[in-house]
Parts: structure tokens; sequence; C-alpha cells
């Protein structure tokens, strides 16, 4: 039977995949990346009860007295739940340390770890094949006596069956029979522990596997050193692997491992594989562990990343209002989010109609054109415009309209000086009306803020924004004439404004922003 036959066999046949996460044990050799314990058990609880994992790995056994902490937290709350055989901990070949130490944290499952390649047990252990296999078999017997069960790691698998398979199949035969059951192995978890294998190897290396040990259970484990571990993830379970083994946003090691939410996506769409994942739950979960990891997801990242629901090209916008043209099974609303069109220069009309649409805005073709070619200037200048720049953009291009700015900047000054506060003196128009005001703040835009604060309240009588973020971006390059963005979030009513300001200076660039707030917060009091 040819390859391509055998996978459509495959295919009409795909069954259920268990999955197992493993990002809070070999996610979190990331570098970089180290979680608290109380951040271990929050995480814990997310992928079983909100996500549904099948199993989760939360640590290495013995590593320290933070992680004994974290797994014993873990297995209390599972224990509670009814969950506990779905917890496991990595443990070693090391005479029964690592039982005990699993069995004092009230754990039920060891993943004990062995050498699955003949240069790894004769050169990083020194010892001779029958030796380990004796060893792995007093673990086996220890961990029946505490009433733990065991699955097995057979490290460095893949270049085992490169370059030694008799050493794997001899390590298989001795821990596949004559044992008892309490003895024995429950799955046994084939890692490509250095990211080498490709699809066809896994598929190779599996049959073989399969075709000897039709009875075993085996997981397969990936790393992405080449960016093949979803695509061998996936060939494995074509070859029969009955679990997979992913981490959340890809964490793991070097380049990581197969990331959860594409495994997933691919299983369920091109396969129809079954899992019970709650696909809903993927995007909050890569969100919480992006925030207790500090490892920013990339924009582009399938599934969970910022870009990946977000339509650019004016023409995809256009097919979407056309029978959804540009639709694929990926659906944002799976994973509990939306689909949005950006705007830029690469905006077309269909682009702008979709966010006025969703702001409840109506104009008129001609109003949409000359909106369009301002957001195409803005593009050419690099800024980036968002949904909530939209009405001010609006009302900046329809002046004629009488949305004129009702809160303009005259003149100001802002100063600096060696051992003396930074001060400013601005001179505003709000409403035809011209106030002036200076003070002094811990910063120049500090100061300019508290001279506006000052003038609305003592001029205006009310209330100015309290800001809530403030971020800076400079684009890549390095140059120092590189234009600064400004983006600052302000509380309005009861939720956030945000605006946003293109400039060489920084102080200038958030001033630019904080005058569209203004006027934002301006015409609304106007039309109210």
């Amino acid at each position: 039977m040819g390859t391509a036959e055998s996978l459509n066999s495959y295919h009409r046949t795909l069954p259920f995949v268990e999955i197992m996460d493993s990002t809070l044990r070999d996610g979190e050799q990331t570098n970089g990346v180290s979680f608290l314990p109380h951040e271990k058990l929050v995480m814990a609880r997310k992928l079983l009860s909100d996500v549904n994992v099948d199993r989760i790995e939360v640590a290495s056994a013995r590593v320290s007295e933070g992680e004994r902490e974290a797994v014993t937290k873990i297995c209390a709350y599972a224990r509670k739940q009814g969950l506990l055989e779905r917890v496991e901990v990595l443990g070693f070949v090391d005479g029964g340390k690592s039982i005990e130490w699993i069995a004092s944290c009230g754990g039920q499952v060891v993943n004990l770890l062995a050498k699955g390649s003949l240069k790894h047990c004769t050169q990083q252990l020194q010892k001779m094949p029958e030796e380990h296999i004796s060893d792995i078999q007093k673990e086996l017997e220890y961990a029946a006596s505490k009433g733990i069960s065991v699955n097995l790691y057979l490290e460095d698998w893949s270049n085992g069956m490169k370059d030694s398979p008799e050493y794997v199949y001899q390590l298989m035969d001795a821990l596949t029979s004559h044992l008892s059951p309490l003895t024995s192995v429950k799955r046994f978890m084939l890692p490509d522990t250095l990211g080498v294998m490709n699809p066809l190897q896994v598929i190779e290396y599996f049959r073989k596997m399969i075709k000897r040990y039709p009875t075993v259970h085996f997981d397969f484990h990936a790393h992405n050193d080449y960016d093949l571990a979803v695509s061998n993830s996936l060939a494995a379970v074509l070859s029969g692997a009955k679990g997979l083994h992913v981490t959340v946003n890809g964490l793991g090691e070097r380049c990581g491992n197969a990331p959860m939410a594409s495994v997933q996506a691919i299983l369920k769409d091109q396969f129809h594989a079954k899992t019970n994942l709650v696909e809903s739950q993927l995007n909050d979960l890569s969100r919480m562990v992006e925030s207790f990891s500090g490892i920013t997801v990339a924009p582009n990242q399938p599934i969970v990343g910022e870009n990946v629901f977000t339509q650019v090209a004016g023409v995809h916008a256009d097919g979407d209002t056309k029978d959804q043209l540009y639709y694929n099974e990926l659906m944002p609303e799976r994973f509990g989010r939306k689909r949005e069109y950006a705007l830029g220069k690469n905006s077309g009309k269909a682009n702008i109609a979709k966010n006025l649409e969703e702001l409840g805005l109506e104009l008129t073709p001609e109003q949409t054109r000359r909106v369009t070619q301002r957001i195409t200037e803005l593009g050419d200048k690099k800024e980036i415009v968002t949904q909530e720049d939209l009405p001010y953009i609006v009302s900046d291009v329809l002046k004629h309209d009488g949305s004129e700015d009702k809160v303009k900047l005259i003149s100001y000054m802002v100063s600096t000086a060696y051992g003396l506060k930074p001060g400013a003196n601005v001179r505003v128009e709000i409403n035809g009306q011209q106030y002036e005001a200076g003070a002094t703040g811990d910063g120049q835009y500090d100061a300019f803020v508290k001279a506006l604060r000052y003038i609305y309240k003592k001029y205006l009588n009310r209330t100015f924004p309290v800001l809530a973020n403030y971020q800076v971006s400079i684009p890549p390059g390095g140059r120092t004439d590189a234009l600064v963005q400004t983006v600052i979030s302000w509380h309005h009513k009861d939720g956030l404004l945000r605006t946003r300001g293109l400039d060489a200076d920084q102080t200038e660039a958030a001033i630019k922003a904080t005058f569209k707030m203004l006027n934002i917060i301006e015409n609304e009091n106007n039309l109210a």
C-alpha cells in the first residue's frame, strides 16, 4: 500500500485522540520561564476544568521546594474534583526517590523517563541495556507498591529508531512481556527529543512500533526545531498513535513543542478526529499562559495570534459580505474570538464599512470614500489605525459637516533642567474660548497634562479623564529620526477610550493622542 493510499485509509477511520498538555513541565523549560506555585495551580484548573485536557504533566520530581508546593496544591485540587488520575509528574530512574517524592505530594501517576536510544543509555548513563532494563523494572515494582501508575518516556526515541532500533526493541520486549498487571506500563510515550524527525520518518517508525506491539498505547511527543512539530504530531496519529503531547502557545525548550490550538484545529478540520478539548476556551488559556510566562504570542500564530482573524485587504472584506467568500473552517467564534477588519493603506471601502457598521456609524458613499482616503494616508506614514480612532477620523475628515475640532492646542512650551522638575505652559481653545495655565510634573508630558487638568477644573468645572495606560513604540531600524507612536488609554464613562499619536518627538506624539481624546469627548458632549 502506498503512502498516499495509506494516509487516506487512516483519514477515513481516524480515532479519538487523547491530549496531554505539558505546559507546566516541558513548557517551563522555555528560556526565561518560571511559574510560581499559585500560577501553576490556576493554569492546571483552567486546563482540567475549562479546556478539558485529558491529562496534564505538571512538574519534574525532586527539582525544588517550589515544585513540591505546586504539585501538592494541584494534586489536592484534582483529588477534590475527582481528577487526580489526570495529573502526571515526570520522574526518573533513581532508585525510587522520584516515586517517593510524587507519593509525598499526593500524586498517583509518574511519567518515568527512560533512555530510548543506545547512545543515551551507554554514554549518559554509562550502563549496558540489560542494566538499564533491570533498573526500570525495579522502579515499576516500587511504583506498584506505592499505588502509583506508570507511563514510560523513551527519551531520544527518534534517534534510537534511526541509529539503534534493536536497542529500542530490546527495551520494549522486556517491558511489555512477563509483567504482572500491577507492574505494567500504562502508556509508552515516544518523544522526538531533539526535534529531528520529519513526517515520513514518523510514519515509518510508528508503523514499525505498532506492527511489533499492536496492543500498546503509544503517545507522541514532538519538538519544533524544524518547524515540524504539528506535522509530525499529525503523522503520528495517522500512523496509530493514541495520544499527543502539546503545550499552550508552543512553549518548550529551544524551539518549543507542538502548540495545543494548532494541533486541535488540524486534527478536527483536516482529519475529523475527535478530542475532548473545549475550543472556545483556547484563546483565554493562551492569554493566561502568555501573562504568566511573559512570552508574547506572535501576532500571526494560528488560532491564538492577535492578527489571525483580521482581514487587511479590502477585497477580502468585500468578499466576506458576498457569501463569506474568504471564510474557512477556522471561524473565530469557535475559539471565543471575532473577525476584525484592519484599517490602513490596504483598506478598501469594505473594511471601512465593516468597522463603521460595528460602531453604528452611517456615512454616504462620498463620505466613506474620503474617510478611506485619509486612512490610506495614515497607513502610508506607518501609523496604526484602530477602530477606536475611526470616530475621530470621521469627525476630522467631515469638518464641513460641523464636526470641527472643539478643543485646539494654540501653543505650548515644555522645559526640563537639571535639578528642577519639568514644567509646561499651555494655551488651548475650547469651544471658541482660550485658556492658559502652567504646571510642573514628574516629566514633560505629566506637567502638560497637569496644566490641562487645571484648566478643566478651574475654568470649566469639569473632570479631566484619568490616564489608564501609556505605551510608546518605535518602528524597527534604530534610526534617530524614527517616528514615535504613543498609545494612551483613558478611563471614560464605564469603559476605556484609546487614542494614538505619531510624531518624531515622544512628548508631541503623546500630546496629539491627548487632543484626539479630548475632541472625541467634546463631540460626545455636544451631541448629548
